[in-house]
């Protein structure tokens, strides 16, 4: 399993102190069946708990994810800010999704290379 932070999640994690070990718990989980939402179009919904406190009031993450293989986080808000993302985002994002899951290995060297992507190291 391979999991990727975009540039723009990169930064929503670094404003909200979330951690990448946050971000693997959730790909763990995920695996197992527990997530928040099918949004279609290899799009999920995930919750994560902030640092020392609980996923309710925590934070709201849409990612891009095939099982087994790749999940890319792209979306990510705090519950206090929205509940979830508009119709206009989802499509957006199922647009996005096509788009990474479409990577080769080559191109995901690349997109980690300019920094449009970074690879999460997951230990499932």
């Amino acid at each position: 399993m391979r999991v990727f932070i975009t540039k723009t999640f990169k930064r929503f994690m670094r404003d909200n102190d979330l951690a990448d070990k946050a971000l693997v718990k959730a790909i763990q989980e995920i695996e197992r069946g527990l997530h928040d939402g099918d949004l279609g179009g290899h799009l999920v919904k995930k919750r994560i708990a902030r640092a020392g406190g609980g996923k309710r009031g925590g934070f709201r993450t849409i990612l891009v994810y095939t099982r087994g293989k790749k999940a890319f986080f792209i979306h990510g808000f705090a519950k206090n800010d929205k509940d979830n993302i508009d119709g206009v985002e989802l499509e957006e994002s199922k647009k996005l999704a096509k788009l990474l899951l479409a990577y080769t290995d080559h191109e995901l060297t690349k997109a980690i290379t300019t920094k449009a992507l970074e690879e999460v190291m997951y230990y499932g």
